[in-house]
């Protein structure tokens, strides 16, 4: 009698990331990537894989592999009979200029919806004072929103405001208004700059059920400190992008740096 090999014992399929195939595959994917973030599909199914092959000049087994990769980031899915589609087109938001979110659309403002979640006057931890420059425990306006672009939830915005402009914030319209518009236009404050970094993480429970996404899903992390024109911090934010629906896009400028020459030893 014949054992039944366990499910752990059972070969698994190759990974489409490693492997012979996986430089070629991973060169198609980036190009079909930025064909489908510059809208060059649409609505319309991608090629069949017989003709990117030739487009490529490669074999249909590449091409599977990268379409593979596409559907593992949730750019595409394939419908049976009809053919292969995108299904998630991704925001940009440029980091040239200090931009709320409903304002980088440059659009209809109803694109972007709040739902809030929270807002209210809370003690500033000492994080949250020393990027604001208070003393721990003073009180803050902690503004808690989920995001939506397009009816689907984007992000999930946690913000720290002190108190002199967060709380005449509260009387505001957290709905349908950026905060950054609201600060100028309503309060009369104007904003100079921000600090930002970001990072990839992982979506927790909580997080993922919020955005609509499985636990352990890539989000992009920003940390985002907004400065007054007079160098005051006012505004500290830490929001949590959908992997699969945001990105950022900028332009760097090279300035030469002069190489440090060698200094010669006796």
């Amino acid at each position: 009698m014949t054992a039944t090999p366990s499910p752990s014992a059972r070969p698994r399929p190759p990974d489409p990331g490693t492997g012979r195939r996986s430089a070629p595959a991973r060169r198609i994917r980036d190009i079909l990537r930025a064909r489908i973030r510059s809208g060059v599909y649409g609505s319309r199914p991608l090629p069949a894989e017989a003709q990117l092959a030739a487009d490529f000049a490669t074999s249909r087994n590449i091409v599977r592999d990268a379409l593979t990769l596409l559907r593992d980031e949730g750019l595409i899915d394939r419908v049976p009979g009809a053919g292969t589609f995108v299904v998630a087109d991704k925001a940009v938001q440029g980091l040239d200029r200090l931009r709320g979110l409903a304002e980088t659309f440059e659009t209809r403002s109803d694109r972007v919806v709040n739902r809030v979640l929270l807002a209210e006057v809370v003690p500033a931890t000492p994080l949250v004072a020393e990027r604001l420059e208070l003393d721990a425990g003073d009180p803050v306006v902690a503004l808690e929103r989920v995001r939506y672009l397009d009816g689907a939830p984007l992000s999930l915005d946690a913000s720290y405001l002190t108190a002199d402009i967060g709380i005449p914030l509260l009387d505001q319209d957290l709905t349908g208004c950026d905060v950054f518009g609201l600060l100028e236009s309503e309060l009369g404050l104007p904003l100079g700059s921000a600090a930002v970094a970001i990072e990839a993480v992982a979506a927790d429970p909580t997080v993922a059920g919020l955005l609509g996404v499985r636990a352990g899903s890539p989000l992009l992390f920003q940390e985002r400190l907004t400065y007054t024109d007079s160098g005051r911090p006012v505004d500290l934010e830490y929001i949590r992008y959908r992997g699969d629906r945001f990105s950022l896009s900028g332009r760097l400028h090279r300035v030469p740096v002069t190489p440090r020459r060698a200094v010669a030893r006796d």
